[in-house]
């Protein structure tokens, strides 16, 4: 057999390996720098049994960065943990381990390596009577692929999800497949903007995984969050003040006791937690965003509390923390460049800096990525047509980006904002004139759309009277 066939030959079965060069883990090349920031966070300061996977993970990343060397140690810690740690269960755990090995070494060149780990996954496929030669049904591969898709970002979580689940129907006690389950859930929650449905199945499986972790401080200050997110918070917040006064992951557990005291209005608390998390992770590109909503939080506050006519002292105050806050949403997006909502955040702290432009550009960089959800989309068009109404001064853009929040057929809290903000817009400018066409259009969509037929009929109607009218 000539070389290219032996290497094509190869290339085959590496394909037919579960590992993280098969799983098609979407990670843009601009994050990989905060993904391995937060594995090595991970490594270090969540205090877990279930690190096999994390070890694996950062072997891939260092693989993309080129670091092949450094991957191949990766790998070893890797099997040093399983060995250690599930030695009851060692073979099946190390086949995504070994998967790596030979992709690494198939890289690498080295392709007699390559093969010897290809031949240790077949003889272990062997011994479990596998159909195939190169993989095992085994839930604990399935929860492994599920804690890789998991810390690789959103693009990835409704595939973890499934991987959790899939787990779970063989195993539905493990607690680890509880744990990965309901980490999911809960992201997915907040990607999606849950309805209550959601929201009562999410606190059902976090709850689950409480259950069956009762020392995790990790999963009960998630268990925190999402019971104040369904109106629990004094509930929620005992569970804050249990997993704080664990030792266990504190780094992690300050970060989200940080959030649930920030969303109750006790910022000052919050930064404290935030500061105490940053001494550990400097460059936590989640902690610097969190800071920075803190100090946004307080300039929204001392606007409030003065009317929106802020002088001397107050003034001052506000510019000193604006400019904290920008710093922090700057530097977070240093680290994470596609962390599209921090964008959203440093637009308003430029607006309150006076910086036009730099607000202006924070929004075209949003605008330029790719594959945004559409949630976060229709809340984009929504903050966008808000800058445009009342910064730009411009009704005709903010009218269009009304309308594009309000087009995308997702019942949101942004697109409610978007209709009654559109409402508003065009009944003004028709007090100035009662013949624009487009108003009474737009006021009819608006009004049809809110299931208010009748006004929607006499605005069309309205329109339709009156020359030049589209419709």
């Amino acid at each position: 057999m000539s070389k290219n066939a032996e290497e094509d030959q190869l290339k085959d079965r590496l394909e037919q390996l579960r590992c993280h060069f098969t799983w098609k883990l979407i990670i843009e090349d601009v994050e990989l720098s905060d993904l391995e920031n937060r594995v090595f966070d991970q490594i270090e300061f969540l205090d877990t049994k279930f690190n096999v996977a994390i070890h694996n993970l950062l072997a891939y990343v260092k693989h993309l960065k080129g670091q092949n060397t450094e991957a191949l140690q990766s790998l070893k810690q890797a099997e040093d943990l399983i060995q250690r740690e599930h030695a009851d269960q060692s073979e099946v755990r190390r086949l995504v381990t070994w998967g790596n090995y030979a992709w690494l070494y198939h890289h690498m060149g080295s392709l007699e390596e390559a093969q010897i780990y290809l031949d240790k996954v077949e003889n272990t496929c062997k011994k479990f009577a596998s159909p195939s030669r190169y993989t095992v049904e085994s839930p604990d591969m399935d929860c492994e692929e599920g804690w890789a898709l998991l810390k690789c970002g959103g693009k990835n979580y409704e595939r973890a999800k499934a991987c959790f689940e899939k787990a779970l129907e063989v195993d539905p006690e493990n607690p680890e497949f509880n744990t990965g389950y309901a980490i999911a859930v809960y992201r997915l929650d907040g990607f999606n903007k849950a309805s209550q449905t959601d929201e009562a199945f999410c606190l059902h499986t976090l709850q689950r995984a409480v259950e069956l972790n009762p020392e995790d401080a990790y999963i009960r200050a998630l268990l925190a969050l999402k019971l104040q997110d369904t109106g629990q918070e004094a509930e929620g917040e005992k569970y804050i003040e249990e997993a704080l006064t664990n030792m266990s992951s504190q780094t992690y557990v300050f970060r989200y006791a940080a959030k649930f005291y920030r969303r109750k209005g006790s910022v000052d608390k919050a930064l404290h937690f935030l500061k105490m998390a940053l001494r550990a992770t400097p460059s936590s590109a989640f902690l610097h965003h969190q800071i920075g909503l803190c100090y946004r939080l307080q300039v929204f506050q001392r606007k409030k509390a003065t009317n929106r006519q802020p002088r001397g002292w107050d003034r001052e105050y506000i510019d000193k923390i604006t400019k904290l806050a920008i710093s922090h949403l700057e530097f977070a997006l240093e680290q994470k460049p596609t962390m599209e909502i921090a964008y959203v955040h440093l637009a308003d702290m430029y607006l309150e800096a006076g910086n036009y432009r730099k607000a202006e550009d924070a929004y075209k960089t949003l605008f330029s990525m790719k594959s945004l959800e559409e949630e976060k989309l229709q809340e984009i068009y929504f903050r966008y047509g808000r800058f445009n109404e009342f910064h730009r001064k411009s009704e005709a853009d903010a009218i269009i980006y009304y309308l594009k929040a309000i087009k995308i057929e997702k019942s949101t809290f942004s697109r409610e904002n978007s209709l009654s903000a559109l409402e508003k817009l065009v009944l003004r400018k028709l007090r100035r004139n009662e013949a624009d066409v487009e108003s009474l259009s737009i006021l009819g969509f608006v009004y049809k759309l809110k299931g208010e037929m009748h006004e929607a009929l006499e605005y069309y109607e309205r329109a339709l009277s009156l020359p030049g009218c589209w419709l």
